[in-house]
């Protein structure tokens, strides 16, 4: 994994990061703030794509924009168009993980001749807050409520939140404690998940809660103008993204895919070979619809005048 700076449509300085596997190219919408250590088995050469994707806005070496309400749905739409025309790519799989699922839902549904076919992860299509806590069966306002203000509380507590957060060690052991909570289950590595949480626990976590506080007005998308295959993957234990909302969401599209998997909302890293078992059929549909369609069009041009 190799990492590199570009430049949003606002001129907000980006570190964006890319594998050189082999393969075609695959954007990856990240989870808020998460790092490519959550997707361990994306970084592998034998992954069989190559992954583009960013770091959020202020975050692990991306700037925060000179306009601090400049991290809205729009913004992380149009850098996900910057990560792609820094790479020079006009058409690809997309891929989204917990709140990326909105952005890789919302860059299809806008630009759909960018995106060739989608992966949603353990995420929903907005209202980002409506779906915590929801196979705990808690009613959809009062879950949203709780989020919310929980959210909020941890803003205001942001320094001492830093101050206890930047101190734990990321262990072996802190993972093991980790995957036992609920929060997150025993199915990943435990060197895997401390990889990924040493990073992540740095967050300046003031900044990190405001990211996610503005996309929590973001409605719940409509996807039936989605025209290209889609995956939905979901985790049955998933505290964070109701898996029901997740499968639901798609219930209507003619090319969707769902598999509910064992997992919490960690799916990267609870089941990575699922991930990269899944986006290789996905590549493989995508494959064959783009061949049909170019056939389509030279049918198409033979028969005109």
């Amino acid at each position: 994994m190799r990492e590199h700076d570009l430049l949003g449509a606002d001129g907000t300085r980006l570190r964006g990061w890319h594998t050189e596997s082999d393969g075609p190219a695959v954007l990856l919408c990240p989870g808020l703030g998460t790092v490519p250590e959550a997707w361990p088995a994306l970084l592998l050469p034998g992954s069989g794509v190559r992954v583009l994707s960013w770091y959020h806005r202020g975050t692990m070496g991306s700037a925060r924009p000179d306009d601090p309400s400049r991290i809205t749905l729009d913004d992380h739409v149009s850098d996900a168009l910057a990560v792609l025309a820094a790479a020079g790519v006009d058409r690809c799989v997309v891929v989204g993980w917990s709140a990326g699922v909105m952005v890789a839902a919302e860059l299809a549904l806008r630009h759909p001749e960018r995106v060739s076919g989608l992966l949603l992860a353990a995420g929903v299509p907005g209202d980002l807050f409506g779906g915590v806590l929801g196979v705990l069966g808690i009613p959809a306002a009062v879950r949203r409520y709780l989020a919310i203000g929980g959210a909020r509380a941890v803003r205001a507590a942001g320094p001492l939140v830093d101050a206890v957060l930047h101190r734990v060690p990321a262990t072996r052991l802190t993972a093991a404690v980790l995957q036992r909570s609920g929060f997150m289950l025993p199915g990943a590595d435990p060197d895997d998940v401390a990889k990924a949480l040493r990073r992540f626990l740095a967050h300046d976590w003031r900044w990190y809660v405001t990211l996610a506080l503005a996309l929590a007005d973001v409605p719940e998308a409509d996807l039936t103008g989605v025209t290209c295959p889609v995956t939905v993957l979901a985790g049955r234990y998933d505290l964070v993204a109701d898996p029901k909302r997740a499968v639901a969401a798609v219930a209507g599209l003619p090319q969707a895919r769902t598999r509910v998997v064992p997992t919490s909302h960690f799916l990267p890293l609870e089941a990575p070979q699922v991930i990269v078992d899944e986006l290789g059929l996905l590549v493989d549909r995508v494959r064959v619809v783009e061949r049909a369609r170019a056939d389509v069009l030279t049918r198409d041009s033979r028969r005109r005048p």
